[in-house]
């Protein structure tokens, strides 16, 4: 949300950044005056998980608010031992919650939908932060709360209450859609517009604001609390996360051909334990291609390897259209020991390329000369040019010492055949909540950043040689961010393979790159 600036400007963002016990950073998730005075549209604002600042401007100039460790997209009831209220004038005051039990609330009244009906699970009925209909009576306060929304033939009424419930659903003058800090700070809605009334209240300590009623808000923000320790300054590594650059690493992708007299692709070998997302990368990268997603019968998940066969993915243009210049291949997962998964000595059959497609390997039975179809004198076209460690960033600190042995020596002998490797890590959402929101964080993680490094010394590459990624794994659509890092995954991929064969075929092969833009990163090169 870059292009929406906040109404604290610097000193007061200052101020409110100063109450907290740790640095942090705000990202701004809504604005009143920009998407609507609307508290269901403030609530679908949060993200799944994190901490959040509710924010309210007054005419006055001065900025009151609410602080919750707790994310109300999804659940009913919370106990926030870490909420807060807070003023912010020529100086910055903090109230701490007192009633924990109390601060935040979902409550619904029998005149509304259940609770499953609306978020899919059910909701005890009273809480600190609620969903209500029927909150208050128009006709003996006085307010015209509107008509509310209507779901099948129930009217649904929504209000959200940090504090004591019991005080908002009462109140003669509470109007249908609202939100309340206990007493203290009360949100509501009326004809479009956000007023706000304010009340002493012991729910939070010291909040001794005067009773006031109706006080017309300039704005209301929703601002994501993030630690400044996880996300940095600055990203440390720079990718563009525009739709034009997703085009662009698109286009170069589909028009980098390979001119090798008998190599038409570049042969690109998956390996990784069991749960790594191997498969679920081959169908995410089409995905991207496809530029929707793709449901095809190669992703498991169950405790052993779904992959059993040797099998090769041409990465197509379209559904339908030609391949490009990019094969996949999936074998077994690697185990702790090569009698629970992929041997290395299978592994350097296939890389050599003396094993058949849709050979079904076996544990206990290594692959020799005597199996149907044998290569015993494979070209170049057969072997496999580029190894792709795929380990999983939230796993990768809990791997087995035998896995990480079988890891670190796979790495040395494909060193010793002059085979460019590269770590994919995936699962990175699972490793940092604003990469779980948001893929563009995903060089501005501090922890993600650890687990990068982790995987490097893992295996015993350079940190350079390993890339984030995200899988589509209950997506129902192509995302631009997630399908930028995946493009930029294959370029990677294929940048590697080219340096390599420039160093093993020099003057004996001609690579030729068409590229899209004259300034790509992928150029021209006579090998």
């Amino acid at each position: 949300m870059s292009s929406i600036v906040s109404s604290l400007g610097e000193e007061k963002e200052w101020r409110l950044r100063g109450l907290f016990l740790r640095p942090v950073r705000l990202h701004l998730l809504y604005k009143s005056s920009h998407h609507g005075a609307d508290i269901s549209t403030l609530l679908c604002s949060f993200d799944s998980c994190g901490s959040f600042v509710l924010a309210v401007f007054l005419q006055s100039g001065e900025v009151r608010g609410g602080f919750t460790s707790k994310s109300l997209k999804n659940g009913s009831e919370f106990t926030d031992e870490e909420a807060f209220l807070f003023e912010i004038n020529n100086n910055a005051r903090r109230f701490p919650v007192n009633k924990p039990a109390r601060a935040v609330q979902v409550h619904f009244t029998e005149s509304a939908p259940s609770s499953s009906s609306l978020f899919g699970s059910a909701a005890p009925r009273s809480t600190a932060f609620g969903l209500s209909a029927g909150f208050g009576s128009p006709a003996s306060s006085g307010f015209d709360p509107g008509v509310a929304p209507v779901f099948g033939q129930a009217s649904y009424k929504k209000q959200v209450i940090f504090g004591s419930s019991s005080s908002a659903q009462t109140h003669p003058s509470s109007p249908p859609v609202s939100v309340s800090f206990g007493k203290a700070l009360h949100i509501y809605t009326s004809d479009h517009r956000m007023y706000v009334n304010f009340s002493p209240d012991l729910t939070y300590s010291s909040s001794s604001w005067a009773e006031e009623q109706g006080v017309r808000c300039l704005d209301v923000e929703l601002h994501r609390v993030q630690d400044v320790g996880d996300i940095l300054p600055n990203p440390w590594r720079e990718l563009s996360w525009t739709e034009e650059n997703r085009k662009r690493l698109r286009e170069n992708f589909v028009s980098y051909k390979l001119v090798v007299e008998t190599v038409s692709q570049v042969r690109a070998l998956l390996l990784g334990p069991v749960g790594s997302g191997k498969s679920s990368l081959i169908n995410s990268i089409r995905s991207t291609m496809f530029k929707r997603i793709m449901h095809l019968p190669n992703v498991g998940t169950a405790a052993g390897s779904f992959t059993k066969k040797l099998k090769s993915y041409d990465i197509r243009v379209e559904k339908g259209g030609p391949p490009t210049a990019l094969s996949l291949c999936d074998v077994m997962a690697i185990g702790d020991e090569d009698f629970t998964g992929l041997s290395l000595s299978d592994t350097l059959a296939v890389i050599k390329g003396h094993v058949p497609e849709g050979y079904q390997f076996q544990s206990d039975v290594p692959i020799s000369d005597k199996i149907s179809d044998y290569r015993a004198a494979p070209t170049l076209k057969d072997q496999v040019h580029g190894v792709l460690f795929v380990l999983d960033a939230s796993k990768v600190t809990s791997y087995s010492t035998s896995l990480r042995n079988n890891l670190r020596k796979l790495h040395t002998t494909a060193s010793d055949m002059g085979i460019p490797q590269l770590i994919l890590l995936t699962h990175v959402d699972l490793v940092c909540c604003a990469v779980k929101e948001d893929v563009k964080y995903v060089y501005s993680s501090r922890a993600l950043q650890e687990k990068m490094q982790e995987a490097a010394e893992l295996v015993g590459l350079p940190l350079s040689y390993v890339v984030p990624v995200k899988n589509y794994m209950s997506e129902l659509s192509v995302d631009r961010n997630t399908d930028i890092l995946l493009l930029s995954a294959v370029n990677i991929i294929l940048q590697a393979v080219d340096d390599a064969l420039e160093d093993q075929y020099p003057g004996g092969i001609t690579v030729q790159h068409t590229q899209t833009t004259p300034n790509s990163s992928i150029g021209v090169a006579e090998l």
